[in-house]
């Protein structure tokens, strides 16, 4: 008798938790500048409330609009608590530009403006800045500031975790000159598609600032980088080292502290 009871209420207890569990929708949103759906996965509290803050994730080179929700699986439950949407975009191995050698990669356009306007029109969020946040990793945390510092109207807070924030170093990799052309032969184009080169856009106090890498990522360096030239340009933000790779145990725990940081945002 006390097994079925203890059997029962272990059902009914997952019966209640997945009834109130975040929503998880994968939808395809239509890009008229690409002429194209594109994948994007929406992470929902349960119960939203009107004007409810977003947090984009950008997910990094080879990933997909599933990355995030595959790193960290408990996406749902931090949204039910938080009372944050999540949004995460496929954007291919885009870098989150415009291409200048490819018109059918507009990736900036998309995250930055026509997928915006689709979540601020079917999702009960605060349609204004002071309620949005971007960040990504690596590929993805290049992508979160590029937009955010060129776009400073749509997103009020921003980071980057592991991030490819000074792309020049690697002239080679990641199919980047797909998109960019050969450094060699388009300096300029590399020079102006790199973050760190859009530092002297921001004033400070316009974005809230959150960057972090691990002490062992082949990206350390470059990010120290931005924090100097940060620093350098008087724009206040937030920077964390800490012991790690460029790998998901790494992201699994760093995007806890980007969520608590943009919740800070968010609640002031």
């Amino acid at each position: 008798m006390m097994k079925k009871l203890s059997l029962s209420l272990i059902f009914f207890i997952g019966s209640f938790i997945s009834l109130h569990a975040a929503k998880v929708d994968t939808i395809a949103v239509h890009s008229p500048s690409m002429n194209k759906n594109v994948e994007v996965v929406v992470v929902a509290p349960t119960s939203i409330k009107a004007d409810a803050p977003v947090i984009y994730l950008l997910h990094g080179y080879s990933g997909n609009a599933r990355s995030w929700i595959g790193i960290k699986p408990n996406l749902p439950e931090i949204a039910d608590q938080a009372g944050i949407v999540f949004v995460c975009p496929d954007a291919k191995n885009s870098w989150y530009w415009d291409s200048p050698k490819d018109p059918s990669y507009r990736y900036e356009t998309f995250v930055a403006k026509e997928l915006v306007n689709y979540i601020d029109t079917h999702y009960p969020v605060k349609k204004d800045r002071s309620a949005r946040a971007i960040t990504g990793l690596s590929m993805g945390g290049h992508g979160a500031l590029w937009l955010a510092f060129r776009h400073t109207d749509v997103f009020g807070a921003a980071g980057s975790t592991s991030g490819g924030v000074d792309i020049r170093p690697f002239p080679n990799n990641w199919e980047m000159n797909k998109q960019l052309g050969d450094e060699s032969s388009n300096r300029e184009v590399w020079e102006q598609h790199s973050v760190i080169n859009q530092v002297d856009r921001l004033k400070n106090g316009e974005l809230a600032i959150i960057v972090d890498c691990g002490y062992g990522d082949f990206f350390y360096e470059i990010n120290q980088d931005l924090h100097g030239k940060l620093l350098k340009y008087k724009i206040d933000h937030e920077f964390q080292v800490r012991p790690g790779v460029h790998n998901a145990d790494y992201w699994r725990n760093s995007i806890d502290f980007q969520i608590l940081f943009f919740r800070k945002y968010f609640e002031k």
